[in-house]
């Protein structure tokens, strides 16, 4: 055999095709595995009860990602405890972007609710994107004594804790806001509280309650229908969805009122990935003309912040509702 004869050398003995063979087989079972996400249907557990505002735009949104998306974005009603067993819920589930939590304002409320939370706000849920950010309507029955918003004031001075309202719970977002305009005018209103806020504009329907302050998405449909009335806004102008409405400010109220918006929750260690593919997905969605007029019909700003700045907006609103619940008589369950 001639000296310069090239002879293989055994693939053992070659310990570099050996690691590169075997780097190409994991990097081809890793490219399988990772299936881009939504791969399946996803669960959004609103945690009240249906017909509320929460429900309503979370739904809105949910048909608009199942449309961009190509799977099911799906609605699970998990009512009771001011929110906190839906939240829980999610708080304990797999995080892996298949079941996610919306809310409102409500949620920067609950550690002035609760002596203590069976989950942690900061550390289990992750804020991913908040949007729909609407004022806050006060609305009667459409054959209530009531005229004004100053009529329901006088009724409540003349009246102490005889003018009822309706809300979603104690603790709520309108449960406050309510109470927040008590202290403004210096009236004392009687708390109905039912299971979402849904029950609550049923009890305004039925004359069970005097009045409900609700985000309009969950009155507007009862209020163009002719059943109910709006007779005071939040905000500093009125909505165009509402010309007739007059502010609390325009009312005689000084008091600005409370700005509500509905937003989506991850449990934490949700994958980056994942989360910033729902966040586009989100962005797109409330940039399409018809959640553009979905918003505008209900008086609403139809615009998208992330999770980081919707952390941020989550701590500032848990700090400024702190001072509305130090002037009430509440006391933490």
């Amino acid at each position: 055999m001639p000296h310069n004869t090239f002879i293989p050398r055994p693939l053992a003995r070659r310990p570099w095709l050996a690691l590169a063979t075997a780097l190409l087989a994991t990097t081809g079972c890793n490219a399988w595995a990772q299936t881009p996400w939504p791969a399946k249907p996803v669960k959004i557990v609103v945690p009240y009860g249906p017909g509320g505002a929460v429900d309503v735009v979370t739904r809105k949104v949910a048909q608009k990602l199942t449309e961009q998306t190509g799977q099911s974005f799906y609605i699970e009603n998990k009512a009771g405890g001011t929110g906190t067993i839906g939240a829980t819920q999610v708080a304990k589930a797999e995080a892996d972007g298949y079941t996610l939590m919306a809310n409102d304002t409500t949620f920067s409320l609950l550690p002035h609710i609760f002596k203590k939370l069976p989950f942690d706000p900061a550390q289990d849920l992750q804020p991913v994107s908040a949007f729909v950010f609407a004022p806050m309507a006060l609305a009667v029955n459409a054959s209530s004594r009531f005229a004004s918003l100053q009529d329901l004031l006088a009724a409540a001075r003349k009246e102490p804790n005889q003018v009822t309202y309706g809300t979603g719970g104690p603790g709520t977002t309108p449960h406050f806001a309510s109470e927040a305009l008590g202290i403004a005018a210096g009236v004392n209103f009687m708390h109905v509280p039912f299971k979402g806020a849904g029950e609550a504009t049923q009890a305004v329907l039925s004359n069970t309650v005097d009045f409900q302050i609700a985000s309009p998405a969950g009155v507007m449909g009862n209020v163009k229908g002719g059943k109910m009335r709006v007779l005071a806004v939040s905000g500093d102008k009125r909505l165009s969805a509402l010309p007739d409405a007059p502010t609390f400010a325009e009312a005689g109220v000084r008091w600005s009122g409370v700005v509500n918006w509905t937003g989506l929750w991850a449990p934490k260690g949700t994958p980056a990935p994942v989360l910033q593919k729902l966040q586009a997905e989100i962005a797109k969605a409330m940039a399409s003309t018809d959640l553009q007029a979905f918003a505008a019909n209900m008086g609403a700003e139809p615009r998208q912040i992330g999770g980081a700045d919707m952390a941020k907006m989550l701590k500032d609103s848990t700090e400024s509702w702190g001072k509305v619940v130090a002037n009430t008589a509440f006391e933490k369950q």
